[in-house]
């Protein structure tokens, strides 16, 4: 079933929509059957239903969150906002967030549902975010790991902690370098700084060769570089149009194994 681009929009915006009314009902309804959300990614992700739910229960339902939506862009079955969260966590702890959204959305019974939702932040910043609250954050943190650890139990814990581990300072400089090589045209550089098998994608599936991503990068801007586990997200900008470049980073050695384009023209 293929979807317009007013589809993907309006199934995406009642996330939100659903999370700010603290509908849980209705956020945990808007997923797939199997469906998955990966919030942030680099953490365990919560497949189904019931994990879904317990998902809500811990990270949402405690909290007000507003979405300062930047952008849209939609690929395919693909919607990425780039976005800004404002999580109050209480009267005197409140933290901006600078995140980008993946929503993958697929046919379900009643109508589209989506079936990934994966959030690209970046937890260590918001730990520090979070410190700085001083005396005030202390009792919000407990009142967090007590939800975690009841809602989801001790695995859960420890697969939410999961999302501290990252590409580190070698691989936000490895993506730095290779954004500046693409915006500059510098295809030698590029060709450098991948692997031989490196995948490279326009949206999540289209393959892409790498001199047709040189060519539609060079010349352009970036900003907002995002670490979030071993894949950095950051936004592009060319005359005005907007894409955003997912990377998927290897261990041992350190490398690059994938790239996903995202632009309204894929």
């Amino acid at each position: 079933m293929a979807f317009t681009r007013d589809d993907l929009l309006a199934t995406v915006e009642l996330s939100p929509q659903a999370a700010g009314a603290h509908d849980r009902r209705g956020w945990v309804g808007l997923f797939a059957a199997g469906g998955q959300v990966e919030d942030p990614v680099g953490s365990r992700p919560h497949r189904g239903a019931a994990e879904i739910e317990r998902f809500y229960d811990t990270f949402i339902a405690p909290r007000d969150i507003t979405f300062h939506r930047d952008v849209d862009l939609v690929a395919g079955s693909t919607v990425i906002r780039d976005l800004e969260l404002e999580v109050v966590m209480s009267p005197s702890v409140s933290m901006r967030i600078p995140a980008y959204l993946r929503y993958v959305v697929a046919p379900g019974p009643d109508g589209p549902r989506i079936d990934q939702l994966q959030a690209y932040w970046q937890l260590p910043a918001m730990i520090g975010q979070f410190a700085r609250a001083g005396l005030g954050a202390v009792p919000v943190g407990l009142r967090l790991a007590v939800a975690l650890l009841r809602n989801q139990g001790p695995a859960g814990a420890v697969g939410f902690a999961k999302g501290m581990a990252g590409a580190g300072r070698a691989g936000r400089r490895l993506v730095s370098g290779l954004l500046d090589d693409l915006c500059a045209g510098d295809t030698v550089a590029v060709q450098r700084r991948l692997a031989a098998d490196t995948d490279i994608y326009l949206g999540d599936d289209t393959p892409l060769s790498m001199s047709g991503l040189v060519e539609r990068t060079s010349g352009a801007s970036w900003r907002k570089l995002i670490a979030s586990g071993h894949h950095l997200v950051a936004g592009l900008d060319l005359d005005g149009r907007r894409a955003v470049l997912i990377v998927d980073l290897s261990n041992a050695p350190l490398g690059v194994a994938r790239l996903r384009y995202f632009t309204d023209e894929a």
